[in-house]
């Protein structure tokens, strides 16, 4: 089987990126330069016609959104332990829920916090989006807070890969003018997540494409109220 992730660092991409370190199966990595404009090319848009990343190609067929890819990943690699073993309909069905939480009710807030002026129309409606979107994330992060507060992660005793995407979230929110002082018990799961060691290469991976791409001119910049630009966000 052959494994292929088409990624851009700092992105969501990191994620199963993260997971295919944690499966150990051979994976070849095609980097997307968004500044090139690879991710509109027609080669591309053939495998993802929404133009985005990651995209995972499993033996020339296309996989696309993280909750795909990733309960993909766990089904097929079971041994990884990538999400908890769901012995019936419901546990499924709730282990479902919080990867689609990451990515339909936390990510759609990160993007908000960082590119604010992509969601106005007036050149100085920017701080009123991030304002808003700052109110809207607070209440999670606190969710968030208080069950990390209760066990080391987000099941327990057992790292999972919603872990790693709740570790990507508090990434690119901290990235930006966002208080995280008030959230100890995620900025806690920050710190231990960033010792795994598979979590440790696929974030030295990301940090060499990065790096690569902006000796290249082709570093992803980030404007509006409290961004940095993404060298800066290099872990």
């Amino acid at each position: 089987m052959t494994l292929q992730l088409h990624f851009a660092p700092d992105t969501c991409a990191r994620v199963p990126l993260i997971a295919l370190e944690e499966i150990g199966h051979p994976y070849t990595l095609e980097v997307v330069a968004f500044m090139r404009g690879q991710h509109r090319s027609a080669e591309y848009l053939a495998l993802n016609p929404k133009a985005k990343v990651p995209t995972l190609v499993v033996d020339g067929e296309p996989i696309t959104e993280n909750v795909a890819i990733l309960s993909w990943l766990a089904e097929r690699f079971p041994d990884a332990h990538l999400l908890p073993r769901a012995e019936d309909g419901l546990a499924r069905a709730r282990v479902l829920a919080d990867l689609v939480y990451c990515a339909s009710g936390l990510h759609p807030i990160v993007t908000r916090l960082r590119i604010p002026q992509f969601f106005c129309d007036t050149p100085d409606g920017a701080p009123r989006v991030f304002e808003m979107a700052e109110a809207a994330m607070r209440p999670n992060f606190s969710l968030i807070d208080a069950r990390l507060a209760r066990q080391r992660w987000w099941y327990g005793d057992h790292w999972s890969i919603v872990d790693a995407y709740l570790n990507w979230v508090w990434f690119r929110v901290a990235g930006t003018a966002f208080n995280t002082s008030d959230f100890g018990h995620f900025a806690r799961h920050d710190r231990e997540l960033a010792q795994r060691p598979t979590v440790v290469k696929a974030l030295a991976v990301n940090a060499d494409v990065a790096t690569r791409l902006a000796a290249q001119g082709l570093a992803v910049k980030f404007t509006g109220p409290g961004a940095v630009s993404a060298t800066a966000l290099q872990r």
